[in-house]
């Protein structure tokens, strides 16, 4: 699971990144207002995940959560079939 949480973690950096490209290009009436915030609530329980306790009741429907959300990423070249949830 630490090999997907650094691989999402790396997936939002890059985003960002290229979010802000856009903004800086065409200007921030370009981005759709939904997908950034988005990006940072995924993050958001990655974090969230990583801090958490295998015993707490959530741990496993996080994990869960998580791997779907990875799947957006399944064309990416770093994404691993056994993610799949």
């Amino acid at each position: 699971m630490d090999d997907l949480l650094k691989f999402l973690h790396a997936c939002y950096e890059a985003d960002n990144h290229a979010y802000a490209e856009v903004a800086y290009r065409f200007g921030a009436e370009a981005l759709l207002d939904s997908h950034l915030p988005m990006l940072d609530l995924v993050d958001m329980l990655a974090r969230d995940f990583e801090a958490m306790d295998p015993s707490d009741a959530r741990f496993v429907g996080l994990r869960h959560a998580l791997r779907v959300l990875a799947q957006s990423y399944a064309g990416h070249p770093g994404y691993r079939e056994e993610w799949r949830p």
